[in-house]
């Protein structure tokens, strides 16, 4: 199966990249031959940006494109194009092994400098056995300033056979020095059939379930999976949904606030102690630490840093319970509009249907893009590291 199959409603953006992938494969087989070629003029180039709303499948494109620079299926030689997804470059490139690709998400707030220079310095060395140097940067949105200052100097001077693929969710989420020097790949939200299409077909879930899925999320691919896949996800979506309702007075208003803050801050609990657990026992096993024994002198500097990091993760893990949550309410604020004006076509359905019918009847659209604009001032607030209770009991007072 060609790596572009899971590029869901992506056609243009494959096609853009399976000829840079050609020109990238012919690049590097004239360089082994010992002649001098130049990437000017061609597809190809040293740094590209993939922007899109959440779920259009950024971090897919990417790692698929840097499959295909890492192709080495002999049928390129016959005239087959790189990116085939079963040879041993293709393979190792997808689940992550592969030792010239290197995949950076973070799972803190930021992207900070030290960690930038760490993949500049990387990007320095020549392949170690594949054919490029890949460098793919899932979360290029949260680099510091300092961190983006940082990478500028290498995206303007790269290495000959390195390649940045930076991932945000829009171009201006990116310094414009650096954004000015990558190819720009806009991607869109996938339709609804063909994210519902791609659950069946890779995850062997079944189809009414995955139809649900995928337009309950709008044709969110990563949230899609999950919701058909995660009795937690469909429980929590379920209560969020019951919110408009229940916030009828002010303390009802109230008590939904502290539920949903209750419910993101369990989320992040649930990562920690899935994660926080294991990272501290395989660092104390690397220290020679073992169970029930002390740590050595001179590393409780190191054990400091790491539960520095698992705290800033856990804030980090319930902003994005608690964003999700509120693109679950504003996608339920667009429905009621939807039916209110007359339009019935593209809404999530499912559980929510009823609850949707009978909001809209007891108000009116202005009213309804005003609780959308209380929604949406919550997401600002929070990114403004507003306290998330306060933020979202000034939403909920507002949505009555």
């Amino acid at each position: 199966m060609p790596v572009w199959d899971d590029l869901v409603g992506q056609e243009r953006v494959a096609g853009q990249l399976a000829a840079a992938a050609r020109d990238a494969d012919a690049y590097v087989t004239a360089v082994e031959r010992g002649d001098e070629p130049e990437l000017s003029g061609s597809s190809m180039t040293h740094a590209w940006l993939f922007t899109g709303p959440p779920g259009s499948g950024r971090s897919t494109a990417a790692r698929a494109f840097a499959a295909a620079l890492q192709c080495v299926s002999p049928d390129r030689a016959l005239g087959g194009q790189p990116g085939c997804g079963f040879c041993d470059g293709c393979h190792t490139s997808l689940i992550g092994t592969h030792a010239d690709v290197e995949v950076v998400r973070t799972d803190l707030l930021t992207i900070g400098v030290r960690e930038t220079r760490e993949l500049v310095r990387r990007a320095q060395l020549s392949p170690a056995g594949g054919r490029w140097q890949v460098i793919v940067l899932e979360d290029a949105d949260r680099l510091t300033e300092g961190a983006g200052n940082v990478l500028l100097k290498a995206v303007e001077e790269p290495a000959p056979r390195t390649v940045w693929l930076l991932c945000a969710p829009s171009t201006e989420d990116v310094l414009p020095t650096i954004r000015s020097r990558c190819r720009q790949l806009p991607l869109r939200t996938p339709p609804v059939a063909a994210v519902a299409d791609l659950l069946v077909r890779r995850d062997g879930i079944e189809p009414e379930v995955a139809e649900a899925a995928a337009r309950a999320t709008q044709g969110h691919i990563g949230r899609a999976r999950r919701l058909a896949t995660d009795e937690r996800a469909r429980a929590r979506r379920l209560a969020v949904l019951r919110l408009p309702e229940r916030a009828a007075d002010v303390g009802g208003a109230l008590r939904a606030a502290q539920e949903l803050v209750d419910a993101a801050a369990e989320d992040a609990k649930q990562l920690a102690e899935e994660l926080d657990g294991r990272e501290t026992e395989e660092l104390r096993t690397a220290l020679g630490a073992g169970e029930g024994k002390r740590l050595p002198r001179g590393t409780a500097g190191v054990m400091k840093e790491l539960e520095d990091r698992q705290k800033r993760r856990a804030t980090r893990t319930q902003r994005d319970a608690l964003d999700l949550a509120l693109t679950d309410l504003t996608a339920f604020y667009r429905d009621v509009l939807a039916h209110q004006l007359g339009y019935a076509g593209g809404l999530a359905g499912g559980e929510s249907e009823e609850s949707v019918r009978r909001v809209a009847a007891a108000t009116r659209p202005e009213r309804t893009l005003l609780r959308m604009e209380a929604v949406l001032e919550c997401r600002r607030a929070l990114d403004r590291n507003v306290a998330p209770l306060l933020a979202v009991e000034a939403m909920t007072m507002a949505l009555r």
